[in-house]
């Protein structure tokens, strides 16, 4: 009997396992937050903040949801949607430091407490807003239950990209929970209250506990600079090939590939490594200069800089103000679709209809928008990608301008559900192949966190949007459409003079000295 391959099966069987477990409690408890279209419908038949809309003496105000109604239940997403991006840098720091079980631990017992907010929310509503503390702890949850699941790419480094797509698909499609909810509310049983529902939905969180507690791994496999790495060059973090990798897949040509892999077996045998710190690898630093090619020039173009050079470049702070104006854009569309589709469309039941098409599109898109990105990435330069990014979000603003027209809103919707997923996993790729692979959570992190802080203006255009526009969309809606033009231009403008003063830098150095610079820089570990 063969106890090494049985030993080899069961780890393969483990990791199997604990890829499921991850997907599934990534598709209800991830994103489910990004279902508030979905669930707003509930919360106005349940009767939340409907208080707001009685005068004096108790009479409506008027029927449905009156603005300071609307406007509050709105900021449930806001805020949800804000700590969402907040928290994902502590999430990081807390993932390296303590490992993946205690932060998907620590997720779940979020995603409790906040589900009992809403299971005891007529007892709390003395003391606090339940709904508002409940929905944002929802949010918090999410990414410690998300993020925790990166690392998992590296169970089967071959595989990582497929890995990551599943997890990524899964988070994007965990939308679809409230949807699921509101038609099991609106056909079958209007008795399952938000109580009762959420009681149900203690499953979720308890499942996570289980498996961390009895299938998950204690310690990381690999850092999210160390996926990324993987997922982007087809490398370790030493930046060697996989194990049982000949190298076919990045280097096609036989001589070439046999050439370098010599050079490579004399590198780990210690010939080329003798300096304490790590060297990029023979094949990394091919690799390295194939993706420099193919990306136009941007990779590594701030690779092996400090963090603090890193934050303090143009490359950052203006991809910051494009990200939080994307950002912006979609989380306001999300929060007030029904009332911006009644207003251009004019009529409630095709804003209706409406809505319940994004409610199912918006987890489709992320699905479909899986092979689109890939093939996307795999094809075009990163600053072509960015501008396919910014092309697509213009136009699909520019689409929600247009008043009386069912069939452009609907485009304007099947692009947003689409781009959405695709416009993160671009930004996510914009860093790690501009900033690096060992800064990559850090500088990923602050970005995604400081985009967060900023969208809370969200309930600010909310509101001029309902006490000034007088739930005219346009104004508000245009101004955003001419700032993404704006601050997209601006960040593609700056990004082809860094590369060009990059290559220019470049052309004039000696030849020796290139192939000293880039054999000098470091990125793995020591």
């Amino acid at each position: 009997m063969n106890w090494a391959n049985m030993s080899e099966d069961k780890s393969k069987r483990l990791k199997i396992v604990q890829i499921t477990c991850a997907s599934i409690w990534c598709l209800f408890s991830a994103g489910i937050v990004f279902g508030f279209a979905a669930l707003k419908t509930i919360l106005i038949k349940e009767g939340i903040y409907a208080d707001m809309c009685q005068n004096d003496i108790g009479i409506l105000k008027a029927k449905g949801p009156c603005v300071e109604q609307d406007l509050k239940l709105n900021f449930l997403f806001t805020a949800a949607a804000g700590v969402t991006n907040v928290i994902a840098l502590p999430v990081g720091t807390i993932l390296d430091r303590y490992g993946p079980r205690v932060c998907g631990i620590i997720g779940a017992f979020w995603i409790i407490c906040g589900s009992q907010m809403f299971i005891w929310s007529d007892s709390l509503l003395k003391y606090t807003d339940p709904y508002l503390t409940g929905y944002i702890l929802l949010a918090v949850g999410g990414p410690f239950v998300f993020i925790s699941c990166f690392q998992l790419a590296n169970t089967f480094p071959k595989r990582s990209g497929s890995i990551l797509s599943l997890i990524t698909g899964t988070f994007d499609s965990s939308a679809a929970l409230f949807l699921f909810y509101r038609i099991i509310y609106e056909k079958w049983d209007s008795d399952l209250h938000l109580s009762k529902f959420f009681k149900i939905y203690l499953v979720v969180p308890l499942f996570i506990i289980f498996c961390q507690l009895f299938f998950m791994p204690h310690e990381s496999y690999k850092t999210q600079g160390n996926v990324m790495k993987l997922s982007v060059e087809g490398l370790d973090e030493n930046g060697h090939l996989l194990e049982g990798d000949d190298g076919s897949a990045i280097i096609p040509d036989q001589q070439e590939r046999q050439s370098l892999l010599s050079q490579e077996t004399m590198e780990q045998n210690g010939i080329l490594t003798a300096q304490r710190s790590r060297q990029k690898s023979v094949l990394e630093t091919y690799v390295e200069a194939k993706l420099e090619k193919k990306t136009g020039g941007i990779f590594g173009i701030l690779h092996g800089y400090t963090v603090r050079e890193q934050l303090k470049s143009p490359l950052f702070y203006l991809m910051v103000i494009f990200t939080t104006i994307c950002m912006l854009r979609i989380n306001y569309f999300v929060a007030t679709i029904r009332s911006q589709e009644e207003y251009l469309l004019g009529d409630f039941e095709k804003a209706a209809t409406m809505n319940s098409i994004f409610d199912v599109a918006l987890p489709l898109g992320g699905l479909v928008s899986i092979p689109l990105t890939g093939i996307i990435l795999d094809h075009f330069k990163t600053l072509d990608t960015l501008a396919i990014v910014m092309g697509t979000s213009i136009t699909i603003g520019i689409l929600g301008l247009i008043p009386h027209s069912f069939v452009s809103n609907l485009i304007g919707i099947v692009l947003l559900v689409v781009y959405r997923p695709f416009y993160y996993t671009v930004v996510s790729d914009y860093v790690s192949k501009v900033f690096g692979f060992d800064t990559f959570g850090t500088i990923y992190g602050t970005l995604i966190c400081i985009s967060g802080v900023l969208n809370m203006f969200q309930s600010v255009l909310d509101a001029w949007t309902h006490n000034i526009f007088k739930m005219n969309p346009f104004p508000i809606n245009f101004v955003l459409v001419l700032v993404t033009i704006i601050s997209g231009s601006v960040l593609l403008q700056r990004a082809h003079r860094e590369v060009r003063e990059k290559q220019a830098g470049k052309q004039s150095l000696p030849e020796e000295e290139i192939a000293s610079s880039s054999n000098t820089t470091t990125y793995g570990t020591n």
